[in-house]
């Protein structure tokens, strides 16, 4: 039978560590591997496997090149396959700023499954960091938590990935305990933001059951339908002490001057916010927005259902149809704007103005445009 394994992430290494030691305390002959990502630049990894009583093993592995992703698939994969014939249960201790779903992925192979099954995706959080980290702007190499040369990741992005992908989030309790700061004030207010940012996450708090980790086998394909944007699975209208979740929908297009004059606003306003759009002079493409922290990310994902043949629909994923039957009218299809912004303190009503003011207006051409995001789309390049 296949040993159930486990990914633990977070930027918070503290708080991760704390969710891993407790794992191994509470599953008796569970092995944990980490891959210490700090030396990556300089060409040095260390891969430390333990139990919950001793290190067993601390060994140098050198990456055959400086991927930060490639150099924890390469050697990550050998030594699960190595160690599952006597482990009750693996977790994957992730460094900082290695995101879930590229190791995630390379686990849910048909190859493995006889051996390996990825149970459950977990995410370590500093209940004091977090509602502050996920406003930083700095990039990983300026405060020195890169995953390889030329990581241009930003910190605050990272963070919502973790935090949105993951299958639960948790907020351990962290020795010396309680720590110096932190109380049920800090707690509650983390709480709050996660419930922004991945509503439908369950989160653990300090003292609470962890997670069941023996199930089955998760979908990796599922998982990623919650977070790509043609799929995913977007927060709804809330508002509570600590931040505004705000939703925009409409089925009009957006003049693509109009929509981009606004962007630095709807980004400079947010901590995060996610979508799909529709511009008028590219009728057929869905195109992505994401922002977190200031930094804002403009992709084409690919063609609106509405644009292709029927016969095409079968080659589609069976989520993209469910996503665009529910989005679906007669006179648009699944073309939509849904587009949804958290933050401190949001004005709905003149976030709802700025983008209505965007939308193309009844009788306007859409035909001669400038197109401001051409850059952007047509090299696949973010702002």
């Amino acid at each position: 039978m296949s040993v159930p394994v486990v990914l633990v992430s977070g930027l918070h290494g503290p708080s991760r560590a704390a969710v891993v030691d407790r794992l191994l305390r509470e599953h008796p002959g569970s092995l944990a591997i980490h891959h210490d990502l700090r030396g990556i630049t300089s060409g040095l990894v260390v891969r430390i496997v333990r139990d919950a009583a001793v290190v067993l093993e601390h060994a140098v592995v050198r990456p055959a090149h400086g991927c930060m992703t490639c150099a924890v698939r390469d050697d990550l994969v050998p030594q699960l396959r190595r160690h599952a014939a006597r482990a009750r249960l693996l977790i994957v201790d992730l460094w900082d700023c290695v995101e879930p779903r590229s190791v995630a992925e390379c686990l849910d192979q048909a190859e493995l499954h006889k051996e390996l099954r990825l149970t459950a995706v977990l995410t370590a959080l500093d209940a004091e960091l977090t509602p502050t980290d996920i406003c930083r702007g700095e990039r990983l190499a300026e405060v020195g938590r890169s995953g390889a040369v030329g990581d241009e990741r930003h910190l605050a992005e990272v963070l919502a990935r973790q935090i949105e992908y993951a299958t639960a989030l948790v907020l351990p309790e962290v020795l010396p305990d309680p720590l110096p700061g932190v109380g049920d004030d800090e707690l509650d207010l983390c709480r709050d933001v996660l419930g922004h940012l991945a509503p439908q996450t369950p989160v653990t708090l300090p003292g609470e059951p962890l997670p069941a980790l023996a199930g089955a086998a998760l979908c990796t394909r599922e998982l990623a339908a919650r977070v790509d944007q043609p799929t995913a699975q977007l927060p709804c209208d809330a508002h509570t002490p600590a931040a505004d979740t705000v939703v925009w929908r409409r089925a009009r297009p957006l003049h693509p001057t109009r929509f981009f004059d606004a962007v630095d606003s709807l980004a400079t306003e947010s901590v995060r916010s996610r979508g799909r759009f529709w511009l008028a002079n590219r009728p057929d493409r869905l195109l992505a927005w994401e922002t977190v922290a200031g930094v804002v990310t403009v992709q084409d994902t690919g063609p609106w259902l509405a644009s292709l043949p029927e016969a095409a629909w079968d080659l589609v994923p069976p989520a993209r149809r469910v996503a665009a039957s529910l989005d679906w009218s007669p006179d648009h299809g699944d073309r939509v704007q849904h587009l949804v912004l958290t933050g401190p303190d949001l004005d709905r009503d003149r976030i709802h103005a700025l983008l209505d003011s965007c939308l193309l207006a009844p009788g306007e051409p859409a035909i001669g445009l400038d197109d401001p995001f051409a850059g952007l789309l047509d090299v696949g390049e973010a702002t």
